[in-house]
């Protein structure tokens, strides 16, 4: 058992090609060639016949498909007049984002063709060994015996993985091919190419002396404020109402927790519609405080700057409340009852338990949550877009595309769906993610959580 662990773990194409046979170097040139010859037959002739369809498509399309890369393109659809018809007839011309889309996914190609050269060769490598130990190869009929048995993960797999890179991996590498380009209204396709024009577009966005920088930096700091209280605001209330509801002396627990979580029940959309449409200047709210005379005039809820935010910060409050509650109570109801009673002994009152029991344990569980509360917040497209749609706006912000309102992920669905102005929506993106990770990971790797892992068990 020891030697057959030893070779399975020197199976690697390092070894294959220093130590291997002439039949297994033969199958670096001849996929599938070393199983031929040593009567794997139907394994063999699937890594053949894949190579042979591999280098067919790269002779007919693939070339082609990675040549347009370089340029996305050369021939620029327009009208041209036709003399002997006199007429002016409409040519398609070259796709930028096709040739793009798929450049892309030849890639791709290329990369599982390597990844599949690599099994060709470490299965005729194998194949020597186990013939070099006198054991008897596995028929065809056997490996795919094997798929419902011992690499059924494998068979399982192959499914979402390839719906992972088809509908998660190869678009979100398209976006970010899309941020290094002049993608936008004026270079729409078919009809007006986009050429590649590397990290100018990083650079306008980071200037703060051009009108989409300018609009960047007002949106980023917005995002981070709004993030920032959305987060610990809807943590903070929520652990009170908690505790208060936790409290032995409270009655009727039950109802206070369903009177509080009842806001959950009812769609998230739903909500926002509907407040959205009371706090208008001539919405309910309004129209109640001016028939009982404690206003004049409308509130100004979404046509001030600063009464949108405290706005959308409170609205945010009554929707996000009932989750942290529900987390804090399950939290509460499990730390040990004795390091109260320990406390109450040595003295020490309510406050003292709080900040050096409750707290720091509620801290210790629940910072994994406030990560990505607050990771989410960030791209809370839903209570803003719903809210304000980003307004009011100012035509300082890049010629009215951002609003005072906007965090960056609301920003970029307008430049996206409103102006087309896809390559700059691409590299915003591409900075939410960066910010999003960079601070998920400094966030996590100070947290007592990690360092600390053992500390509450």
């Amino acid at each position: 058992m020891a030697n057959k662990n030893q070779n399975s773990g020197s199976i690697s194409v390092k070894n294959a090609l220093k130590k291997g046979d002439g039949l297994t170097r033969l199958s670096a040139v001849f996929m599938g060639a070393g199983n031929l010859f040593r009567k794997q037959v139907g394994k063999g002739l699937i890594f053949l016949a894949l190579e042979i369809v591999f280098f067919l498509f790269m002779a007919y399309r693939g070339m082609g498909l990675l040549a347009g890369l370089g340029t996305l393109g050369v021939n620029e659809g327009g009208e041209v007049f036709n003399e002997a018809k006199q007429v002016y007839e409409y040519t398609m011309g070259d796709n930028s984002m096709l040739i793009l889309l798929y450049g892309l996914l030849t890639l791709f190609i290329v990369i599982a063709f390597f990844l599949l050269w690599r099994a060709s060769l470490k299965s005729a490598y194998q194949a020597q060994i186990w013939l070099e130990e006198g054991r008897r190869l596995p028929a065809f009929r056997e490996d795919l015996a094997s798929l419902l048995d011992s690499n059924l993960h494998k068979l399982l797999l192959a499914g979402p993985v390839l719906c992972i890179f088809a509908f998660t991996v190869l678009p979100l590498l398209f976006m970010a091919a899309i941020a290094f380009t002049n993608y936008d209204r004026n270079h729409q396709s078919p009809g007006r190419l986009f050429t590649w024009v590397g990290l100018d577009n990083f650079r306008k966005l980071l200037d703060s002396s051009s009108g989409l920088g300018t609009a960047f930096w007002h949106v980023l700091g917005w995002t981070l404020v709004w993030a920032v209280f959305a987060t610990f605001l809807n943590y903070v209330l929520g652990m009170i109402l908690a505790i208060i509801i936790n409290r032995r002396d409270t009655r009727w627990k039950g109802m206070w927790r369903f009177i509080l979580v009842l806001s959950i029940a009812v769609p998230q959309f739903v909500s926002l519609l509907v407040i959205r449409t009371m706090l208008q200047p001539e919405g309910a709210v309004n129209v109640l405080l001016r028939q009982l005379g404690l206003i004049n005039g409308g509130l100004p809820f979404w046509t001030d700057v600063t009464w949108a935010r405290i706005t959308i910060i409170v609205v945010n409050l009554w929707i996000g409340v009932p989750y942290t509650l529900l987390q804090v109570t399950g939290i509460l109801q499990n730390i040990p009852k004795e390091l109260y009673e320990s406390a109450r002994v040595d003295g020490a009152n309510a406050l003292v338990q709080f900040f050096k029991i409750t707290l720091p344990y509620m801290l210790f569980v629940t910072t994994p949550y406030l990560i990505t509360q607050f990771i989410g917040n960030i791209n809370n497209f839903n209570v803003i877009y719903l809210l304000t749609k980003g307004a009011p706006a100012t035509m300082s912000y890049n010629n009215g595309t951002a609003g005072k309102t906007d965090l960056l992920v609301t920003w970029l669905y307008k430049l996206t769906m409103d102006f087309k102005d896809y390559n700059y929506a691409a590299v915003i993106a591409i900075m939410v993610f960066l910010l999003s990770a960079v601070f998920s990971l400094l966030a996590y790797q100070k947290s007592g959580a990690l360092k600390n892992e053992e500390g509450f068990q």
